[in-house]
């Protein structure tokens, strides 16, 4: 009829999205998401250049003669269809990688076509749809189909690439393989090196191999909030050329190897808030990273790299050429050995428990499938890296000093602080040095896990009736004891698809 009232464009605007598209909330921070029924199971953000908002209006005008829909009917559409997504319960939504609900882990392609790659302890396939969901960022680049190679095995090539020893270069593969396990932490990857070692191109081909970007490697981040956005776009990075890492970014790593949760004022409010949490693959390059806080100390995989001779130097393009032609057996290989750790893995048992305890599984488990030594060599060095930080802390070394003097020491922090550091010399403290009792009962605490590893444990009792807290320094074992894993109860031989 005539007089009835003509449809607006922001009610098209939801009709065309709704007919094409499932609305969902993510639980990485609660963000609404649409999911083209027809295409890969990759969420689109619905505000942003790559979300919907730009797709429906491309989609709009092709379907109505080259009407251009107005800004403010895109704005009304978008706010409905953000009201429609907050109806659901928050869904997960991964990013590169995932777990599968049958247990497998599926590697996101990257491609347009939404393909991906289902790892499980029988095997690898390359599979069109993603059974979880994905999301993508800017940051990221596709994955080359993985294909094995008859001629050379996809490891041969890696080592070919990679300026390490063998007893490295074989950490750095369970490390790589681990990195696609999503649910355990990982311990970052530190190559270390003086200048001429290839540190940089090293890392670049291991993050691209893992977590392919445009930009694999990063500067620092000047501070939490431009770190967060780093992190939340990209599943594995590199910071390049780190020499100090101050307090704050210290205890950042720490919590992103872990699970990092930071809360932030969402978009376009003034009140509402949104939490970001993420558990990221982390990667960075040094010649002398300077002193490190104990918690980081005791998540880093260290891997020192040999300076290349001038004769074996090889150009960038040649590199890079290299590099790209080897990618799809190595993935190939890393697949084939993330298969078969999963199969061993339920069935791998340790005698003790490092601090990084299911990435030291891990270890073992490769350890069991290739017959090398990784989780010895990996707790060895572990230890060296605790011993050097303890080294780099001039309160930590003053009391590694006094047990080795006296053997058993007991009291309050201030009286430690009192003794380590006499009367007369307050003005010069090294720097870092606890300035007063409370910062030196806490600063001994955290010390407790890099004393604990050159063998000083540190007990901490209330006593008398003010229930003063007194400190207990004795000798004992040294720690870690590298752990001895017991026989896998499984095996299985892992098949692959070319």
């Amino acid at each position: 009829m005539s007089g009835e009232k003509k449809q607006s464009v922001a009610s098209r605007l939801v009709e065309l999205a709704t007919a094409r598209y499932d609305l969902v909330t993510g639980a990485d921070g609660n963000r609404p998401y649409a999911i083209e029924r027809d295409g890969p199971n990759v969420v689109l953000p619905l505000r942003g250049k790559a979300g919907l908002r730009q797709r429906l209006a491309r989609t709009f005008t092709a379907a109505n003669a080259g009407e251009v829909p107005s800004q403010s009917a895109l704005a009304d559409a978008m706010t409905v269809l953000e009201g429609i997504a907050g109806e659901s319960d928050p869904v997960p939504v991964h990013m590169r990688c995932g777990r599968a609900a049958d247990g497998s882990i599926v590697v996101d392609l990257g491609t347009a076509d939404g393909r991906c790659v289902v790892v499980s302890p029988y095997g690898w396939e390359l599979t069109e749809r993603s059974p979880i969901l994905f999301r993508r960022s800017g940051a990221m680049a596709p994955m080359p189909i993985p294909r094995a190679d008859d001629d050379f095995g996809g490891l041969e090539r890696l080592r070919a690439l990679m300026n390490i020893d063998d007893t490295g270069f074989r950490q750095l593969v369970a490390w790589m393989v681990a990195a696609w396990i999503p649910d355990l932490p990982h311990p970052i990857l530190t190559l270390k090196g003086e200048q001429g070692t290839g540190k940089s191109k090293a890392a670049s081909m291991v993050i691209n191999l893992i977590d392919p970007s445009d930009a694999p490697k990063r500067s620092l981040p000047r501070d939490v909030k431009s770190w967060s956005a780093q992190a939340f776009n990209s599943w594995a990075l590199c910071l390049d050329n780190v020499s100090v890492i101050p307090p704050w970014l210290s205890d950042t790593l720490c919590k992103a190897v872990t699970g990092d949760g930071i809360v932030d004022r969402a978009l376009y409010t003034d009140d509402d808030v949104v939490v970001l949490s993420f558990r990221r693959v982390l990667a960075m390059t040094t010649i002398d990273a300077g002193a490190l806080a104990g918690d980081l100390a005791e998540r880093l995989l260290m891997l020192d790299l040999e300076l290349i001779d001038s004769s074996r130097r090889s150009g960038e393009a040649e590199l890079d050429a290299a590099f790209d032609a080897a990618r799809p057996a190595i993935l190939a290989a890393l697949f084939d050995l993330l298969a078969s750790v999963m199969a061993v893995l339920p069935g791998v048992r340790l005698a003790s428990l490092p601090r990084m305890a299911d990435f030291a599984r891990v270890l073992a488990a490769v350890d069991a499938v290739q017959e090398w030594n990784t989780l010895s060599a990996y707790l060895s060095a572990s230890a060296n890296v605790a011993a050097d930080a303890l080294e780099g802390d001039p309160f930590g070394a003053a009391v590694a000093a006094l047990v080795e003097r006296h053997g058993t020491w007991s009291g309050t922090a201030a009286a430690l602080l009192e003794l380590l550091l006499p009367a007369g010399v307050e003005g010069h403290r090294p720097h870092g040095w606890p300035k007063d009792a409370t910062r030196a009962g806490g600063k001994l605490k955290r010390l407790a896990p890099l004393l604990r590893s050159i063998g000083i444990n540190v007990n901490e009792a209330r006593t008398g009736k003010q229930r003063q807290r007194i400190y207990t320094l004795t000798t004992g074992p040294r720690q870690p004891a590298l752990p001895e894993a017991a026989p896998p109860t499984t095996r299985a031989s892992a098949y692959h698809t070319r």
